[in-house]
C-alpha cells in the first residue's frame, strides 16, 4: 500500500493569523534594520498557501500519471488525490468561506484578497479534477484492461454477469436502499457529504407529471461490484439498472450520480469549566449538517436536472463540478489492493534496527539495555516501529522494575498494542500518565472512546493545555535500577501508530541522556499540572520557543557565515508557511549562507528571486511512503546541530500547538541525519524542484530517496541473516 496524501490531516488545518497578530522576531537574535529592510523589501516575496497546496495535490497527481510505477500504484495515487482533494474542501475552502462570510478573512500574506483566492481555487482544482477524471478514463482503465482487470459500465456486461449484479442488488443492495422524493408532502432530503447519490427523474403514467427523486449509494458496500474474472462494475450502475424496484408503478426516466463535499471542520470553543471531551462530542454531531462548498455532477446530467440541486443545496456555480463519471474515485483503493503483486512495489517488510536486534537468541532484545549502551534513532518505517517504539512501552509495561509511564497521544490506530500496553502497565499498579489529544482532525471520535478506555484501566488521562493541541510525540519511562532511578526518553516526528508508522517515514531518538530526559520530566509535568517552564536544555517547545530557537540559530549561521567558517542551514518539513521563519532564511540567503529545504506539501517561500533568494533551494520528494518527518541542520562553525520534532513551519504549530524539537546528541544519530539530507539534496535524486513563480518541475533523477533507502535496509537484512 501507499500513501501520498495529507498524513495527519493537518496542512488543512486553519492557519491564519489575526491581524493583531502579526510575527514578531525578538532579541537576542533581531536583525539589523537594514537586514530586515532588505527583505521587506519584496512585498510579493511569499506564494499563497492554498495555491501551493493545490500544486502539492497535483504532484500526487503526476505520480498518477507516473508510467513508470506499476499500474495499481498509479490507480492508488488517483485514489489518493482524490481524498486529499475531500480534505482541502472539507477544511481550508469551508474555513475560508465562513471568515468571508463573516467578516473575519483579511489578504493573505502573498498580497490576494480571500475573494480572489477562492476563485482562483475554484479554478485550479476544477483543472485538476478534470484531468484527473479523464486520466482514469483515457488512460489508466484501457492499461488496466491490458492486465485483465476490467472497470466497465453496465452496458458493457454479457447477459450472464447481468443476472449476477441482479442476484447482488436483489439480496445485498435493495434491503438497504431508501429512495426519497422530492414534491410538497416531501422537502428537498438532505444530502450527507461526500456521500454518492443517485439524482433520479421519475414519471406518472397516468397523470404524466414528473417527480425529483435521490437515492444514496450505500458506502457500506464496495465502490466497484467484483464479477468475478477481475472484471467490475460500479456500485451506481447496479442500482441505476434497477430503479424501477425503487419505484413501482412509476416510470424511470434518466438517473445521474451527484456527490457534495460539506463544511467538515470541527470548532469547539475551549473554557475551563466545560468539559472538553463534552463539547467535542456535541460538536461532531454539529459537523454532519455542515453547508456545502462543492457539489460534484456527471458531465450526463441535464441543466435541469443541476439547477434544481444547484437550487436546493444553495452552491455557486463555480462550486460545480461537472466531471466524466463514475465521480468518487476513493473507491480505487479497492482495485489497488487487488492480488496482483506484478502490479504492485516489490514488497517491503520492516526490520529491526540493528542496536535492538536479537543477537543469537530467540527472545528479543532487552530495550533499556541496549538503550543505556548507545542512542537509537529509529527512521521508519525502514526500521520496525513493533519491534522499536512499540516493544519499548510493552516491555516498560511488563517490567517489574518500571515505576512510571508517561506518553502523548495525537493518533493512534483503534486497536493499537500501544494503548493495550499501557491499559496493561495501568492494571500492573505502574504510575501511567497519558496526554491525549481528542482534537485530532478527523479522529476525534476514535479518540475519545480509547480515551475513556484508558481512564476506565486506572490511566491518569489528561487533555493538555486549554487553547493548546498537543501534537509533541514524547514518551517516558522511569525505571527503578538499584543504583538509582533512570530515564529513558523517546522523542518522535510521528504518531504513536502502529500501522501508519508502515507508511509515513519519521525519525525517533531512544536515548538516556540525561539532561534530555530532566527536560521531558518538566515538560510532562507542565502539560499535566499548573507549571508554566518555558526554560529547556536540549528541547525547543512550542509556543514559546520553537520560532524564536530557530531563528537565533538562522541568524547564528549568518554570523558564521561573515566570519568564514561552515555555514549552512538544512530543513526538512511537511509545509512551510511561517512569515518570520521565511524572513529569517530570506536574510540567511541575501548574507550568502546556502539554504535547502526539502518540503512535502505547502511552501510560500519563492526561492530563486534575484536578490533575494538565489541561495536557496527547495524540492520535493514523494512517493510509496508519506514523507513525515521534521529535521532541521544547522553547520554551526564545523559543529553541527541536527535537530528533530514534531513542529512544522506553520503559525499553529509554532503558536498554538505544544510542539518539541530535540537537539541530538553528537556523534552517531547527527551522522545519520546528515547521510540522509546528503542523499535528499543529490542532483541525482528524483525530485520536484520548486520555482520562484511556484511551479514545481519534477528533475527526473536517477537516484530515488526511499527505494535506495528500501535497498539499504534489504542489504543490512541479508548481511544480518
Amino acid at each position: 500500500m501507499t500513501l501520498e496524501s495529507v498524513p495527519d490531516l493537518e496542512d488543512l488545518a486553519s492557519d491564519e493569523r489575526t491581524p493583531d497578530e502579526p510575527y514578531d522576531v525578538e532579541a537576542p537574535y533581531e536583525p539589523d534594520e537594514a537586514t530586515l529592510a532588505a527583505v521587506t523589501a519584496f512585498d510579493d516575496r511569499f506564494l499563497d498557501r492554498e495555491l501551493s497546496w493545490l500544486r502539492f495535490n497535483q504532484r500526487v497527481l503526476e505520480l498518477a500519471e507516473d508510467e513508470s510505477l506499476p499500474l495499481l500504484e498509479r490507480a492508488r495515487f488517483l485514489a489518493i488525490f482524490t481524498s486529499n482533494l475531500d480534505e482541502f474542501f472539507m477544511v481550508r475552502v469551508a474555513g475560508l468561506k465562513r471568515r468571508i462570510a463573516t467578516g473575519l478573512a483579511v489578504r493573505a500574506a502573498s498580497g490576494l484578497m480571500p475573494l480572489e483566492v477562492l476563485e482562483q481555487i475554484w479554478t485550479r482544482a476544477r483543472e485538476l479534477s478534470e484531468r484527473h477524471a479523464r486520466y482514469f478514463r483515457d488512460t489508466v482503465v484501457p492499461a488496466l484492461v491490458s492486465e485483465g482487470i476490467e472497470l466497465v459500465r453496465w452496458d458493457d456486461l454479457d447477459r450472464e454477469e447481468q443476472k449476477q449484479a441482479k442476484r447482488f442488488f436483489r439480496d445485498r443492495v435493495f434491503p438497504v436502499l431508501t429512495p426519497l422524493a422530492v414534491d410538497p408532502a416531501h422537502p428537498f432530503p438532505y444530502i450527507s457529504g461526500l456521500s454518492l447519490n443517485l439524482a433520479v427523474l421519475i414519471r406518472n403514467p397516468k397523470s404524466g407529471k414528473e417527480h425529483f427523486a435521490r437515492v444514496k449509494v450505500p458506502p457500506i458496500f464496495d465502490r466497484f461490484v467484483a464479477l468475478g474474472n477481475a472484471r467490475f462494475v460500479p456500485l451506481e450502475d447496479v442500482i441505476g439498472a434497477h430503479l424501477k424496484r425503487l419505484f413501482p408503478g412509476m416510470e424511470v426516466l434518466e438517473a445521474h450520480t451527484f456527490r457534495v463535499t460539506r463544511n467538515e471542520d470541527v470548532e469547539v470553543e475551549e473554557d475551563d469549566a466545560e468539559n472538553l471531551l463534552a463539547a467535542l462530542e456535541k460538536e461532531l454531531l454539529r459537523r454532519r449538517f455542515g453547508p456545502p462548498v462543492r457539489l460534484e455532477v456527471e458531465e450526463s446530467m441535464p441543466q435541469t436536472v443541476l439547477d434544481l440541486l444547484v437550487s436546493e443545496l444553495d452552491v455557486r456555480a463555480e462550486e460545480v463540478f461537472r466531471l466524466p463519471g463514475p465521480l468518487d474515485l476513493r473507491g480505487l483503493h479497492g482495485i489497488a489492493d487487488l492480488s496482483r503483486d506484478d502490479l504492485k512495489f516489490r514488497a517491503f517488510v520492516p526490520t529491526t534496527h540493528t542496536l535492538l536486534a536479537e543477537v543469537e537468541s530467540a527472545a528479543p532484545v532487552d530495550v533499556f539495555k541496549a538503550t543505556r549502551r548507545r542512542d537509537v534513532l529509529l527512521h521508519h518505517p525502514y526500521d520496525s516501529f513493533a519491534t522499536s517504539v512499540q516493544r519499548f512501552i510493552e516491555q516498560a509495561a511488563a517490567d517489574p522494575h518500571v515505576l512510571a509511564i508517561k506518553q502523548t497521544l495525537y493518533r493512534t490506530s483503534g486497536d493499537s498494542p500501544i494503548i493495550d500496553a499501557l491499559v496493561d502497565a495501568a492494571e500492573a499498579g505502574k504510575q501511567v500518565l497519558v496526554i491525549v489529544e481528542i482534537k485530532a482532525r478527523f479522529d476525534e471520535q476514535a479518540n475519545i472512546r480509547w480515551a475513556r478506555k484508558l481512564e476506565q484501566a486506572g490511566c491518569h488521562v489528561v487533555y493538555g493545555l486549554v487553547g493548546l493541541k498537543t501534537h509533541c510525540k514524547l514518551a517516558m519511562v522511569v525505571r527503578d535500577e538499584g543504583d538509582g532511578i533512570r530515564r529513558y526518553t523517546h522523542i518522535g516526528t510521528g504518531n504513536y501508530n502502529s500501522k501508519t508508522a508502515r507508511l509515513y517515514e519519521d525519525l525517533g531518538l531512544l536515548t538516556t541522556d540525561e539532561t534530555i530526559g530532566e527536560d521531558v520530566a518538566h515538560l510532562f509535568n507542565n502539560l499535566s499540572g499548573w507549571s508554566r517552564n518555558a526554560s529547556y536544555s536540549q528541547l525547543l517547545v512550542a509556543p514559546d520557543s520553537v520560532r524564536t530557537g530557530l531563528v537565533e540559530r538562522i541568524y547564528r549561521e549568518i554570523g558564521h557565515h561573515r566570519d568564514g567558517v561552515p555555514a549552512r542551514i538544512r530543513l526538512k518539513a511537511n509545509s512551510v508557511v511561517d512569515e518570520a521563519v521565511i524572513d529569517a532564511l530570506y536574510a540567511a540567503s541575501q548574507a550568502g549562507v546556502p539554504v535547502e529545504l526539502l518540503v512535502r506539501g505547502i511552501c510560500a517561500l519563492r526561492p530563486g528571486v534575484p536578490g533575494l533568494s538565489e541561495n536557496i533551494t527547495v524540492r520535493s520528494v514523494l512517493g510509496r511512503f508519506l514523507e513525515h518527518s521534521r529535521i532541521f541542520w544547522f553547520e554551526n562553525a564545523g559543529e553541527p546541530e541536527a535537530w528533530i520534532g514534531s513542529a512544522d513551519m506553520m503559525h499553529r504549530n509554532l503558536d498554538r500547538r505544544v510542539e518539541v524539537l530535540v537537539r541530538l546528541p553528537e556523534g552517531p544519530t547527527t551522522e545519520t541525519v546528515r547521510d540522509l539530507l546528503e542523499l535528499a539534496f543529490e542532483s541525482d535524486t528524483d525530485a520536484w524542484q520548486l520555482g520562484p513563480d511556484g511551479d514545481w518541475t519534477r528533475n527526473g533523477g536517477s537516484v530515488h530517496l526511499q527505494e535506495t533507502l528500501i535497498e539499504r535496509q534489504r542489504r543490512r537484512r541479508h548481511a544480518g541473516s
